[in-house]
C-alpha cells in the first residue's frame, strides 16, 4: 500500500505546476508570475545542480518516494520532519549522485523539499496576497523561509489524503498501471494470448492467470491481461 501511495505522490507532483524558486534578497521584494521567492533559499551553484533541478528532479523524487526508510517516515509523526528532510533525503541525494559535494547537495536537497512542499501545500488568496498552508497554519508566502519549510514533513498532506481515499481497486489499478510500464509486448501478442490462451486457462483453472507466477507461460498470460487492461484505460 505504501508504495502504491508513493507512486500516487509521484504522479500528483509530475502533474503539478511547475514554479521557480529563487533567494529573496530583500524583504520587500515582489513575486514575479510564476516564481517564489523563499528567504535562505541557496540557488544552484554549479551547472551540475542546475541541470539535475531542470531535468532530473522527478527521478530523484521517484528515487526518494521508493525510499523504504523514507516511506515508513511519511505516516504521522512517526519521524520527525528536519531528519526527513536534512538527513534521509540529502542520504538517498548522495547515493544518487555520489560526485557531488556537500554544497551542491545542499542545493538540490532545498530544491527538493521546497519543490515538494509548496506542490502539496493549500494555496489561498486573500486579497493580493497569496497564503499557502504549511505546518498546520498558513504562512504568507512572501513571508516564505527555507528553516520554516524544513520543519515540515513535504509529503505529509498529500500522504494523509492519498491514504484516506486508496481503496481496493485503486491500489489494484495502480499495480497494474506500474506494472504495464515495465511489460514489453505488441497489441498482436497480447490479442493473441487474450483470444486463445488465457480463456482455456481459465476454464481450467479457476482463476486469471498470476502476474507472479513461476510458470512463464502462465506469467506471460498474465502480462497480456494487465497489458490489455492498460491500454484500454487509456484509450478512455
Amino acid at each position: 500500500m505504501l508504495k502504491a501511495i508513493s507512486a500516487s505522490l509521484l504522479m500528483e507532483q509530475v502533474l503539478a505546476p511547475n514554479f521557480i524558486f529563487k533567494t529573496r534578497k530583500f524583504p520587500d521584494e515582489e513575486n514575479e508570475a510564476g516564481v517564489i521567492k523563499i528567504g535562505g533559499f541557496r540557488e544552484p551553484s554549479t551547472e551540475r545542480v542546475k541541470q539535475i533541478v531542470e531535468a532530473d528532479l522527478n527521478d530523484l523524487k521517484a528515487r526518494i518516494l521508493q525510499d523504504e526508510q523514507l516511506l515508513k517516515a511519511l505516516p504521522g509523526d512517526v519521524i520527525d520532519p528536519e531528519v526527513i528532510n536534512k538527513v534521509l533525503i540529502p542520504k538517498i541525494i548522495q547515493s544518487k549522485y555520489p560526485d557531488l559535494s556537500e554544497e551542491e547537495i545542499e542545493e538540490i536537497r532545498q530544491h527538493v523539499v521546497v519543490d515538494s512542499a509548496i506542490k502539496n501545500g493549500e494555496v489561498k488568496e486573500v486579497g493580493d496576497k497569496k497564503f499557502i498552508r504549511m505546518a498546520g497554519k498558513f504562512v504568507n508566502i512572501d513571508d516564505l523561509h527555507i528553516d520554516l519549510i524544513d520543519k515540515v514533513n513535504p509529503f505529509q498532506k498529500a500522504f494523509e489524503v492519498l491514504s484516506k481515499s486508496v481503496t481496493a481497486n485503486l491500489l489494484k489499478t495502480i499495480q497494474d498501471t506500474i506494472d504495464a510500464g515495465r511489460i514489453e509486448m505488441t497489441d498482436e501478442e497480447a490479442v493473441i494470448l487474450y483470444r486463445d490462451k488465457i480463456p482455456p486457462f481459465m476454464e481450467k483453472s479457476g482463476r486469471e492467470p498470476n502476474l507472479n507466477s513461476s510458470d512463464p507461460q502462465e506469467k506471460r498470460m498474465a502480462e497480456a491481461i494487465v497489458y490489455l487492461r492498460n491500454k484500454r484505460r487509456g484509450q478512455k
